[in-house]
């Protein structure tokens, strides 16, 4: 198995997210199988209830025309009124089709969800007690009761081997835990008390030591429980747009509802009146049914997209504005950077050496169990051959413990006294003991801060007498790919900008090297809500990471805030996004699937909207040629009957809404660039391709038609 850590630096997030799609069985989800559309068949044939349909105001007139064609066919049948009413109730049934074909992958997910839900004990601590180091004491009062009926703020026991009865933070103990049930990574992760990884999930497993939870959640409420009904699409609601969209159709609708009632009269004015089937006919093919019946598919299509990256979105809204932003804000540290700096070179300073100052570092080192501390001593003993264990005199000695007053931290040895710590700090330490720091001090600490990294200041104090060792170089590692990743960013219109409390040098160096357009340094949380509003004040949309309760301001006040799973309740609750792989880089895939559905969506309205165009020369001349032999000129497809023409066009128009059900599952391929850029792709894949493909497929299906018997010429 794995061993528990917190970065793995190794993986790119692309690798990661195949590695994670593998293990999840989520790469074969992602795409179209023909099977789906008979296992959703069944759903399909329950959603023709005119209660659903109505929420739909196109498919609900293509509804209400079928039924009008079957009564028609019913009371006058023939074969030309039969098989225009069973293709209208295709027409229906396949619209529903595609919506049940995309909540059906997301019912799927949920089951997976449902099984992994089992009626787990909770061993609740009794009120009162002192949780302070009580994870770590041999025996404590406990009660069992059922994970149902844990309430907000209670105190559970979690120990190895034990489901974590529900969502809460953990506040004593550090566990590995199994959290494979939720985000398919097999790698157990390390939870602790205190910081931004405190946060666990009810029905995910300790897999050593044992912890005290408090819980944050209802039961039924839980992050399970949201997951569930959302990936279902039952909390789904329409985005913004997606309701802006709805009532254009619906006029469209309305429009030539008219239009063809209006028809009636000039025809039986011109002495041909026409049936109802065929003015039914007429109408359905003239109103957008294409997009109708694919807009929710749609909406439930992009949702899903981010389930299979192991994102939930608490809304298809957020999921739209996303598609929109044009602003970003990203953490450096886990983000733009692996994170964990580490030590890479010791630096002396005149009248010390390099093995003096590697002998002081290791010591102010010893007691720090950080990245950034543990770094250090590897790097006395690979480069210096120092010991890496402390011996029984320094183990016994008091350690100093990092601060953010003091911004130091290292260990007392008899009179001896070393720190490690920021250049300011560790200045006013040595100063405060009689010391001096040298010049050459500030030209090194400047020289390593103008070049993305961060200095350490290393000093002593020995006998009363306080001087410099000199100074360790931290570095922090730039992800690869991130400039690229940037460049596509700005190729979309969308400005970066780098968040980081390191001192803006540092912060300059790392913002060129990755790439981004501008950076806030020494950011503290109110900074970054100032820069969210003033972005906002000026129409601009804004998407930020985040994982701590002080990033819970900023999630909440950005358009579009990504919580981390592994971060705190707060900040899962502030944000409208949770990602379960807790990769902050997942932003920019957020943003491109946010693109993505907004494109599928342009695209096949340009689509639905230009191939009713060959539909007018297929059914207007087949209603009137009979009295106007002029309508002749524009029967440019040489249709063979009145009859054959009508019912060749209701039947493309049913098998269209297949055809595209893919493509809106799938979603339109999307490739970074600027919006006239993609405007004119559409319209000419889209545009001039909705106008060709319904001439071919009409004449195709009138060929295959003529040949039945009372419809060919």
């Amino acid at each position: 198995m794995t061993a528990p850590t917190k970065e793995n630096p190794q993986r790119t997030p692309a690798q990661a997210q195949h590695v994670h799609a593998e293990r999840t069985g989520r790469i074969s989800a992602g795409v179209f199988n023909p099977r789906q559309l008979l296992t959703s068949l069944p759903d399909a044939l329950r959603k023709l209830d005119p209660r659903h349909q109505l929420r739909n105001p196109v498919m609900f007139v293509v509804w209400i025309g079928s039924v009008l064609s079957t009564a028609f066919a019913v009371a006058e049948p023939s074969g030309f009124s039969i098989a225009t009413a069973a293709w209208l109730w295709f027409t229906v049934l396949f619209a529903n089709l595609a919506e049940a074909v995309a909540e059906g992958r997301g019912k799927a997910q949920a089951e997976s969800l449902r099984r992994m839900k089992t009626d787990t004990v909770a061993f609740r601590l009794l009120p009162g007690l002192n949780v302070t180091g009580a994870a770590k004491a041999t025996s404590l009062t406990v009660e069992e009761i059922a994970a149902n009926k844990l309430a907000p703020g209670d105190l559970v026991l979690v120990e190895a081997g034990q489901v974590i009865p529900g969502d809460g933070d953990i506040v004593d103990g550090i566990a590995t835990v199994d959290e494979s049930a939720i985000t398919g990574e097999s790698a157990p992760v390390i939870r602790e008390s205190g910081g931004d990884r405190s946060a666990v999930t009810g029905g995910t497993t300790v897999l050593s030591d044992r912890i005290i939870v408090r819980i944050t959640s209802k039961p039924g409420e839980t992050f399970v429980d949201r997951m569930i009904a959302l990936v279902e699409g039952a909390e789904r609601q329409k985005t913004p747009n997606e309701v802006a969209l709805t009532i254009l159709l619906s006029v469209l609708t309305i429009i030539f509802l008219l239009v063809v009632v209006a028809l009636q009269p000039m025809a039986a004015y011109s002495g041909s009146q026409q049936s109802v089937i065929v003015l039914v006919a007429l109408l359905v093919c003239l109103i957008p049914t294409t997009i109708g019946a694919l807009l929710s598919a749609i909406g439930i299509a992009g949702m899903d997209r981010l389930v299979q990256r192991n994102v939930l979105a608490k809304s298809g809204r957020a999921v739209e504005a996303a598609g929109d932003i044009d602003v970003l804000l990203l953490d450096k540290t886990g983000t733009i950077t692996f994170g964990n700096r580490r030590a890479t070179e010791l630096l002396p300073v005149p009248g010390s050496t390099v093995d003096e100052l590697a002998a002081a570092a290791r010591l102010a080192s010893l007691a720090d169990q950080t990245p950034e501390g543990r770094s250090i001593v590897e790097l006395c003993v690979r480069e210096f051959g120092l010991a890496a264990e402390a011996s029984a005199v320094e183990a016994a000695a008091e350690s100093v413990p990092f601060t953010a007053q003091t911004r130091m931290s290292g260990i007392d040895i008899g009179d001896r006294w070393v720190r490690k710590g920021a250049g300011s700090a560790v200045r006013a330490w040595v100063a405060e003991h009689g010391g001096a720091i040298p010049e050459d001090v500030q030209v090194i600490v400047d020289r390593i801060s103008a070049e993305g990294g961060t200095p350490l200041v290393v000093a002593e104090v020995e006998g009363g007498k306080a001087l410099v060792r000199g100074v360790i170089r931290l570095s922090d590692v730039v992800k690869p790919g991130m400039s690229e990743r940037f460049a596509e960013l700005r190729a979309m219109g969308i400005r970066t900008v780098m968040v980081t409390g390191d001192n803006p040098l540092t912060a300059k160096a790392i913002a060129a090297e990755a790439g981004v357009d501008d950076f806030l340094a020494e950011a503290k949380p109110e900074d970054k809500m100032a820069l969210i509003r003033k972005e906002q004040e000026g129409g601009r949309l804004v998407a930020m990471t985040g994982d701590g309760t002080n990033d819970a301001p900023a999630l909440a006040q950005a358009d579009v805030g990504v919580a981390m799973n592994t971060g705190t309740a707060a900040a899962k609750e502030a944000g409208n996004m949770v990602d379960l792989d807790s990769d902050p880089t997942k932003l920019i895939e957020i943003v491109e699937i946010g693109k993505q559905m907004l494109i599928t969506r342009g695209a096949l309205t340009t689509f639905s909207i230009a191939n009713d165009l060959a539909k007018y020369f297929a059914i207007l001349p087949a209603m009137f040629m009979a009295i106007y032999p002029q309508l002749d000129s524009i029967n440019i497809m040489r249709l063979a009957t009145p009859q054959s023409a009508i019912m060749s066009a209701v039947i493309f128009n049913a098998l269209i809404i297949i055809a595209l059900i893919p493509l809106a599952l799938k979603g339109v391929q999307y490739t970074p660039s600027s919006a006239s850029a993609l405007l004119r792709r559409n319209l000419l894949i889209y545009g001039v391709g909705g106008i060709i493909t319904p001439f071919l497929g009409i004449k195709l299906i009138d060929l295959l038609v003529a040949l039945i018997p009372g419809f060919g010429g």
